[in-house]
């Protein structure tokens, strides 16, 4: 469980789409906003976690069909998330009034939060694959797998929870100099060019 726990912090750690969203979403909503982001995000760890203890991730190796359409509709919904970032730069205009203060947001938004980050993690079929081959490898013998599967994947979401609570609380910690609308708009313009990247990236990977 420790080297499992040292190789998934890694893993945990390294920048790609859920840490930007999660960052975007407190820098403009809040610190809850982003906790929302966070807990979809892990939502979907566990079900990648759960499907590949039980077998059904191996779908994605088995067939190049189900790999290929899952991966097209993350690339899409990448794209989709970048190109709404984008739209959103170019809307705050110099002396605007910016994004809404988080006190003001609806709850409704921490679901639309939520959401979000489950989607941007449950699209992206290397996630599926990765855990197909990594998990296996750190299941002891002579064991139920589905019980050990969801106490691995349990110690990966606690990281996750971690990490992205801290950069949630960071983000929030920053918001002010961060929802100044000139800020704003090159935080808008990053979050576009690192989903629209990753987007076209998982389109064209095989």
């Amino acid at each position: 469980m420790i080297a499992f726990a040292l190789v998934a912090g890694l893993v945990t750690i390294t920048p790609g789409p859920d840490t930007m969203l999660v960052l975007s979403s407190a820098a403009r909503g809040g610190v809850g906003r982003g906790l929302a982001t966070a807990a979809g995000t892990v939502s979907g760890v566990y079900c990648w976690g759960l499907a590949a203890a039980a077998g059904a991730s191996a779908v994605l190796t088995a067939s190049e069909t189900a790999y290929t359409a899952l991966k097209l509709a993350g690339a899409a919904y990448l794209l989709w998330l970048g190109a709404t970032a984008l739209r959103s730069s170019f809307r705050r205009a110099p002396g605007g009034d910016g994004p809404t203060h988080p006190d003001a947001e609806p709850t409704r938004s921490l679901g639309r939060a939520y959401l979000r980050g489950l989607l941007t993690n449950l699209l992206n079929p290397k996630i599926g694959v990765f855990y197909l081959s990594f998990l296996p490898q750190f299941l002891p013998r002579d064991v139920a797998v589905l019980p050990a599967g969801v106490l691995l994947t349990s110690v990966h979401v606690l990281e996750g929870l971690l990490f992205l609570g801290t950069v949630s609380f960071l983000a929030h910690r920053a918001g002010g100099w961060l929802r100044t609308p000139k800020v704003s708009r090159v935080l808008d313009r990053i979050c576009a060019t690192v989903f629209i990247g990753f987007g076209l990236r998982l389109a064209i990977t095989r």
